[in-house]
């Protein structure tokens, strides 16, 4: 019996050990709770979850730099972007990092930053992953946290929407050095033809 107890014993001081060092650890708990409750949110498209969780007067910037103010316009994006005619992403499934804790401002006030991994299949049958940043502010309201403002980016210089152009224009290059190399080919045998005729 103490081989089995030893283990969950010295598991639990641990546990009790980090969480007296963590400061302010009951927040951070929250705050971690509402992390994992918008990722599954946001990969399973439950939108009603996702506006549960976020303030009245939300500011809401996307990664394709729409700015959403408010639940209704957050909905109205969702529905543009995965529902509504025309729209163009099919699946999304994000994993969500934060780089440190919570920056905490008084007892109702923090900011939280980190990355994220993306994966996007669109309904013109793409797929690409995308390394994503992410910044937001939190606030307490009665005793619960809410998403006040959100910012998702990502690298402009460096991601798979700006390889794929560039490969695509690369191989639409070589098609057309290839096609002006036969063109000239079949015109100088023409050229030929007519002056020995």
């Amino acid at each position: 019996m103490r081989k089995f107890f030893l283990p969950v014993f010295l598991f639990l001081a641990a546990t009790a050990g980090f969480a007296a060092e963590e400061p302010n650890h009951e927040v951070h708990q929250a705050l971690r709770q509402l992390k994992t409750v918008m990722s599954k949110a946001l990969n399973d498209g439950d939108v009603d979850t996702i506006v549960a969780n976020v303030t009245p007067d939300i500011v809401f910037t996307t990664m394709n730099s729409d700015v959403c103010r408010g639940r209704d316009q957050i909905r109205a994006y969702f529905d543009k972007m995965m529902r509504g005619p025309g729209h163009i992403v099919k699946k999304v499934n994000t994993s969500f990092d934060a780089d440190a804790l919570t920056i905490l401002y008084g007892d109702d006030t923090g900011v939280a930053y980190g990355s994220s991994k993306d994966h996007y299949e669109l309904t013109d049958g793409s797929k690409f992953d995308i390394n994503g940043r992410w910044s937001c502010t939190l606030v307490k309201q009665g005793d619960r946290w809410l998403i006040a403002n959100f910012h998702y980016s990502t690298n402009v210089f460096n991601n798979p929407i700006d390889r794929q152009i560039k490969h695509f224009l690369m191989a639409a290059g070589f098609v057309a050095v290839v096609a002006s190399l036969i063109i000239g080919l079949l015109l100088g045998m023409f050229i030929r033809r007519k002056r020995t005729a």
